[in-house]
């Protein structure tokens, strides 16, 4: 019987530098955090990070075949902010309709598979000139994930919110210095969070 698979998949917030060879396949990010943290538990899982910077949701349907090919046990999906980032820097829009729908076929995908859904929500802790001007669209599609997560029956991990109560103690540019790239600690944050649900129930259950 093969060990569970639980694959990550989203933009450079999950990548964090895994196409570098000296960091290695499950980057230096809340991914790796959480395959230590899994490592010695029963039956551990196998650990994929199929996280790629600048992706948008619209590149995350475009590359399910990687998702299908990986059969996930666990499919974990973050992606978001960069739908909003391109809008400011590029004037690249992704209306939210779009983005539900491209959203809705990646979990139709996944619902097909057999395999369960935890969704993060995209965050931002604004730190530069501007950024406060992105949080009413990224809101929108922070409402679009947590719809979905109900629509399909998947836990919604509420980064934006966690990582914002914490940046209001911490520092925003401690979690991430450029407000959306986490630091090590962001990441580990991250980790927790994602833990902290694993261990409420879902597939991830944690039994160490």
């Amino acid at each position: 019987m093969r060990p569970r698979t639980f694959v990550f998949f989203g933009d450079s917030v999950t990548q964090a530098n895994r196409h570098r060879p000296e960091v290695g396949a499950l980057g230096e990010g809340y991914v790796r955090i959480i395959a230590d943290e899994l490592a010695d538990v029963p039956a551990a899982p196998d650990v994929i990070n199929l996280g790629i910077g600048g992706n948008r949701v619209r590149d995350l349907r475009a590359r399910w075949g990687e998702v299908v090919a990986a059969r996930p046990d666990v499919l974990t999906i973050l992606v978001g902010i960069n739908d909003v980032w391109r809008h400011s820097d590029r004037d690249d829009y992704t209306p939210t309709d779009v983005f539900a729908d491209d959203f809705r076929s990646i979990l139709d995908g996944a619902a097909a598979s057999g395999g369960e859904v935890v969704l993060m929500e995209p965050f931002l802790l604004p730190v530069a000139d501007g950024q406060q001007a992105w949080l009413p669209e990224l809101r929108e599609k922070i409402d679009v994930v947590n719809e979905l997560g109900v629509a399909y029956g998947a836990p919604v991990v509420p980064l934006h919110q966690l990582l914002n109560e914490a940046a209001s103690e911490l520092g925003a540019s401690e979690l991430a210095p450029d407000g959306v790239h986490p630091s090590p600690l962001g990441h580990r944050l991250i980790a927790e969070a994602w833990l902290a649900e694993a261990s409420a129930g879902f597939g991830g259950r944690r039994t160490g």
